[in-house]
């Protein structure tokens, strides 16, 4: 119904639970929308032009309306409330605690462990996700170009805890991705099933 909205960025609240709310004036009309919380990095200061993607969402009486920073993360908000049992507040729990390339690999490799690391989101909840994405995700991730694991990166399970052992200390998940590619174009390193060397190389690329 919406797809976008473009306008001056006028207000920011945080009304609690975690929920951001930013309004936007569009030629003089205030929309309130809730955003991811990783989106409140990228916002400019208040005042400057800003675009998010939308989706307007009704429940009973109420209409909501969600934005994001790239049409491909409001798009796979919008496959992720197709699930049954996952709302709004649970897809945006997903989609900051792990992002959209880490979120699309769980779900594509049945990462169940991982997904559940999202508040909210347990054992059978992830289960479900699996059951009712994965192929809905596969096709989405090569229409939306959104990378999975690197290919010249560790499998599924060995990199997560790569990435759980990296994140502790600090790094983000693109700079974790980012590492991981470049250190696994190394032939010697590709045949390691060792975490520890994984993460030495890492550091070693990160510190550079």
């Amino acid at each position: 119904m919406i797809s976008y909205l473009k306008g001056m960025l006028a207000d920011i609240q945080k009304p609690g639970n975690h929920k951001i709310v930013v309004t936007l004036d569009v030629n003089q009309v205030g929309y309130d929308m809730q955003v991811p919380a990783r989106q409140l990095a990228l916002l400019p200061p208040l005042g400057e032009m800003v675009q998010l993607f939308s989706h307007l969402y009704f429940r009973d009486d109420q209409a909501v309306l969600f934005g994001f920073g790239q049409r491909q993360e409001r798009d796979l908000f919008r496959l992720l409330i197709g699930v049954s049992g996952i709302g709004p507040q649970m897809a945006l729990a997903l989609l900051d605690t792990l992002g959209e390339a880490e979120l699309t690999q769980a779900v594509v490799s049945g990462n169940t462990r991982l997904l559940s690391r999202t508040p909210g989101v347990g054992g059978k909840t992830a289960e479900r996700l699996v059951l009712e994405l994965k192929s809905k995700l596969q096709d989405w991730q090569t229409q939306a170009g959104v990378g999975l694991v690197p290919a010249a990166g560790p499998v599924p399970t060995l990199y997560e805890d790569v990435e759980i052992t990296l994140s502790a200390l600090g790094y983000s998940q693109s700079e974790i991705l980012k590492a991981v590619q470049a250190v696994g174009l190394k032939s010697a390193l590709q045949k390691s099933a060792d975490p520890e060397s994984w993460v030495r190389e890492a550091i070693a690329w990160l510190s550079q």
